[in-house]
């Protein structure tokens, strides 16, 4: 049977998970947007053309090669800094999920001590 402190801690703990499992795929999204953007400005390094095309919506735009560069390291900056800022959660939330853990076996004896031997 489970007492309050039991599903308290249920509860907690499935709200961890959900939060790991947001963070964990939002961080993912971002790695996967950093790669297209370093994938770019390799592409941007290799090119001797003063001009390149963006595309913006569903058209293509012609900017200058200098520019586009300029917004691709801005953008690469902004989305390590999300990433960080990902892992720092992500590991605010573990930290949670061990303590939490580390309760549920305090309050909960194990298997073995339930039986009457």
């Amino acid at each position: 049977m489970m007492d309050n402190t039991d599903s308290n801690l249920l509860g907690q703990a499935q709200l961890y998970s959900q939060q790991i499992q947001s963070v964990m795929a939002q961080k993912s999204s971002f790695l996967m947007e950093l790669n297209e953007v370093k994938r770019a400005l390799e592409e941007i390094g290799k090119t001797s053309e003063k001009f390149v095309f963006k595309l913006s919506g569903p058209i293509l735009i012609k900017v200058a090669t200098a520019e586009m560069k300029k917004d691709l390291e801005e953008k690469e900056g902004m989305i390590n800094l999300r990433v960080k800022t990902l892992e720092k959660q992500e590991a605010r939330i573990k930290e949670k999920i061990d303590e939490l853990r580390n309760k549920i076996i305090k309050v909960r004896p194990s298997k073995g001590a339930d039986k009457d031997e």
